[in-house]
């Protein structure tokens, strides 16, 4: 397996990031690249650990969250990172499945006045 090496510029692009989000992640400890006088590059665990920074972005975990996630495998191995995954996950699961309910009770109520509305405005 060839190792991996990406400068700043290529980290950004292989995710789609913008140079400001890429150095806040630096800055919050959730990537630590290589650096060789002002440039900077990122290996392997680097590329892993942004995928899934990513991935628990995308899932609504705050970003403090996902460090301490990262900081456990460091400190505690692979396996107590997924325990902390499941135990993250079902949280998360729990407060997604009841956004759900609060938007589909919103949904209901706008299209209930929207159409009471749009009946009203017909009637005249």
């Amino acid at each position: 397996m060839s190792e991996i090496r990406l400068s700043f510029k290529e980290m950004c692009a292989k995710f789609d990031v913008t140079p400001r989000t890429l150095r806040y992640y630096e800055y919050i400890e959730l990537l630590q690249p290589e650096r060789q006088g002002r440039s900077r590059f990122y290996g392997h665990r680097e590329v892993a650990r942004m995928t899934l920074i990513l991935r628990g972005r995308k899932f609504g975990f705050p970003l403090e969250e996902i460090r301490q996630w990262l900081l456990i495998r460091d400190d505690e191995g692979d396996v107590a990172q997924q325990k902390a995954w499941v135990v993250m996950a079902s949280n998360q699961l729990k407060q997604l499945a009841e956004q759900r309910q609060q938007i589909d009770e919103a949904i209901d109520e706008l299209q209930s006045l929207h159409d009471d509305t749009l009946a009203a405005l017909d009637g005249r």
